[in-house]
Formats: C-alpha cells, structure tokens, sequence
C-alpha cells in the first residue's frame, strides 16, 4: 500500500520565516510518528501570479500544482503569519480554488505565527472555521508562535514545543486509525520519506 500523503502550505512571503519554520518543525514531529511522504510548500512556491487569478484555469502552473497536491493529500499542515488579524489575503485566495469535497473529512493541523500573544486565537478565530466550510478534521491541537517564542528561527519555547508534539501525535493517531480500518499495517515506524519543495 502506498503511504500516506502529507502536505504542508505556509502563506510566508520570504524565505527563511518563522511560519515556515513552524511547519517545518510540525512535519518532523509527523514524520517521527508515520511513514509518509511529506511535502512543504509556501507562498513563494505559488508564484506571483497567484493573486491576478480570478478562475482556477488562470492560475499558474506552481500555484495550480501546489492546489492539486492538497487536494490529493491524505492530511494537510497549514499556516499563515498575523496580518490584520487573520491569515493573509493570498493564502485564503489560494484556497479559493480547492474543490470543496476535496477536503472532507481531511486531517488538518492548524498553526500561524504572530508579532505577539494577542493573536494567538487566529487559528481558532480565522483558520479553524475556514477548514470547517471544507468540512475537514481540524486537529484539536493548533499550534501558535509568537516573535518571542523563536531562536534563530526556530521555534524554541517549551509550550510551542509541547503543542507541536501534540498534534504531531493526534495527526499520526488519525492516520494509523484510518490505515488500520482499510485493512493496512498501523503506520507507526519513521517516515520513509520527506521531500521539501521550494
């Protein structure tokens, strides 16, 4: 049987970002717990042409690409950086184009990053209700990091830590249920494979 198939897409807008950096911690703590096949994207992947599509023909090629990879992925890790308030304009015009029935029942883990604590409840406020319109699984456990809670780039405090492991953990645990009822092997060894794109 073929592994699962993860895909993680961040609305960062450059490279290195904390919000990469948050997704990119989310699925090796994934893939400690799953054999999979993961792939990283973000808004970069996308290309600049993205917010000029009004219809999914017009998009272009890579943003097409990275929209047909979630709708063929068995879980999704998603995360967009605070602006105003909410995920950014372009990652919600991205998801525009996904196929509604495309994400039904689909395991999502939720994560965003912020200048500070005050927008910690973007992932419950913004992104969980916008995976609920797809009637996706949302993780229980969203995962958000603020300025203060990063080191060089990476997510270091302990209770970011803590909650990364949490949904790692709850993602993985979807997974192995859904492999043990269509009658697959429970997927608990490490990940066989990790591909980044971008």
């Amino acid at each position: 049987m073929s592994l699962p198939r993860i895909v993680g897409f961040t609305a960062n807008l450059q490279r290195p970002s904390k919000t990469r950096a948050l997704a990119e911690s989310l699925a090796e703590a994934v893939g400690a717990r799953v054999r999979a096949e993961i792939r990283l994207f973000d808004m970069l992947d996308a290309g600049t042409g993205l917010g000029a599509a009004w219809s999914r023909d017009l998009l272009p090629l890579p943003a097409r690409r990275i929209v047909e990879a979630i709708e063929g992925a068995d879980a999704l890790i998603v995360g967009s950086p605070v602006y105003k308030g909410s995920y950014t304009g372009l990652f919600k015009h991205l998801f525009d184009f996904v196929e509604p029935s495309a994400l039904v029942g689909k395991p999502v883990i939720l994560s965003a990053t912020g200048g500070g604590a005050r927008h910690a409840l973007v992932v419950e406020h913004s992104l969980r209700p916008l995976f609920g319109f797809f009637s996706a699984h949302t993780i229980p456990s969203a995962v958000y990091g603020s300025d203060a809670d990063f080191r060089d780039g990476v997510p270091v405090d302990a209770g970011v830590q803590a909650r990364i492991q949490d949904a790692a953990s709850q993602l993985a645990d979807l997974l192995g249920a859904r492999a043990a009822r269509a009658g697959a092997p429970e997927v608990t060894s490490p990940v066989a494979a990790f591909a980044s794109a971008g």
